[in-house]
């Protein structure tokens, strides 16, 4: 590789590694979000749980339209102007605030995670395709570990301001007979949200103007031209290639235990009994052992172990530590949920490339698929709430629907990513 090319590729690492932790930040809010809005709005685990589906339930409803987006702007583009849509969604919170309106919070994370799946379906393929197959998964662990970095940071910094003194404030609302005092404790509440997100909508039209006037490449279209520039003679309809499809509902049912682990442990730690002012570090925890896992991956694969043994190995820790979180009590279980992100911080690395490898010309529609499968992280966590409900209140039986999960992923891990797998055929003109 010449000097320009490595300076090159180095650069454009970085430039998408900064996106990955801006997206992270914001991603990983879902967390400190749940509590927070639980009691400026008076909501049950039920209602809650519409954080993370009116955000992650955005990905199914863009991620075909995001294809189409960047079939006519390229990358670059693509990524600032998703950008200024999280910045929209993020502005929402403004008028939200204000009115102290569930309906329109909800409204506006939707709208962030419209932005966010249109940065993710460029940039988790150009992450792909911008260096060797073989080494994508250490790529992807780099991106991980500045989009968990920062979520790990966002709860403690948000956090520190969303949810501060909320366990007396709550008490307060609870205990009081005056509507109108109650009323002007959650609107002193309610505004607490306000200047931290219009930081966060400056920041983030200022990253989009840098990224639009930045020297980062406009990789080819993978999608028309791959097949030119490997020689691929093979022009498989994408219907025959079943290990995308299994790999789609294997990154759904990953987003949703990843979404659990992270954002409810919050919910989870005050449901057992842990004050606040300590459970609002829950979340960073989780990222803590993510970004740790990360590492772990960074150093593994594919040295070491393959991308496909690392996965299955760490599913089942997974499936070990599930149990924990259901059999054991307090501070046990809560760490056994926390433990979970390292566990995690693997899966999603393994998963994708394991996915979308031998797509040719079907990659980008391919990745759309794989990210409307990040409406798991919608879809995982309503289901934990309504069993929430179902088991009146008890919040930590409602954690068996992850089993499920980690079960699909282990048999995605063990045979499900080479059915319709074939190697691809190279013309001979080629």
């Amino acid at each position: 590789m010449h000097q320009d090319t490595k300076k090159s590729y180095a650069t454009s690492l970085i430039l998408i590694g900064c996106l990955f932790f801006i997206f992270g930040f914001i991603t990983w809010l879902n967390g400190t979000l749940i509590p927070f809005l639980k009691t400026a709005c008076q909501l049950n685990i039920r209602q809650v749980s519409l954080v993370t589906f009116a955000f992650f339930i955005s990905y199914f409803v863009m991620a075909i339209p995001s294809s189409a987006i960047l079939r006519k702007t390229g990358f670059k583009n693509g990524m600032s102007l998703g950008l200024i849509i999280m910045a929209c969604g993020c502005v929402m919170f403004i008028p939200a605030a204000l009115q102290r309106s569930y309906p329109l919070f909800l409204t506006g994370l939707f709208v962030q995670g419209l932005g966010l799946s249109i940065l993710q379906t460029a940039s988790n393929p150009y992450v792909t395709i911008i260096g060797p197959i073989d080494s994508a998964a250490k790529r992807i662990s780099m991106m991980g570990i500045c989009n968990k970095a920062a979520g790990f940071l966002s709860p403690i910094v948000i956090g520190s301001i969303l949810l501060s003194n909320l366990d007396t404030l709550d008490k307060s609302i609870k205990s009081t007979t005056d509507l109108a005092a109650k009323e002007a404790m959650l609107t002193e509440l309610s505004g607490r949200i306000i200047n931290p997100y219009i930081v966060l909508t400056i920041v983030l039209l200022l990253v989009a103007v840098m990224i639009r006037f930045s020297s980062l490449p406009n990789i080819r279209d993978e999608e028309n031209d791959a097949d030119k520039a490997i020689g691929v003679s093979d022009q498989r309809p994408l219907s025959s290639y079943t290990y995308l499809f299994l790999g789609a509902f294997a990154i759904f049912t990953y987003v949703g235990v990843e979404v659990l682990a992270g954002d409810y442990i919050i919910n989870y730690g005050t449901y057992l009994h842990v004050p606040i002012e300590y459970a609002k570090y829950l979340t960073s925890l989780t990222l803590a052992f993510m970004v740790a896992g990360y590492f772990a991956g960074v150093f593994l694969t594919p040295r070491i172990l393959s991308q496909e043994a690392l996965l299955r190995i760490m599913i089942i820790i997974s499936l070990v530590l599930i149990m924990g979180v259901l059999f054991t009590t307090g501070k046990t279980s809560i760490l056994m949920l926390a433990l979970l992100g390292f566990t995690h911080a693997t899966m999603w690395p393994a998963i994708w490339p394991m996915s979308i490898k031998g797509l040719g010309r079907h990659t980008k529609t391919g990745s759309a698929l794989l990210i409307m499968g990040i409406s798991g992280g919608a879809i995982v966590p309503y289901i934990y709430g309504n069993l929430g409900v179902l088991y009146h209140g008890n919040l930590q039986l409602a954690f068996w629907i992850m089993i499920p999960c980690y079960l699909y992923m282990l048999m995605f891990a063990t045979v499900g990513h080479r059915l319709g797998y074939k190697e691809p055929v190279k013309d001979s003109m080629a």
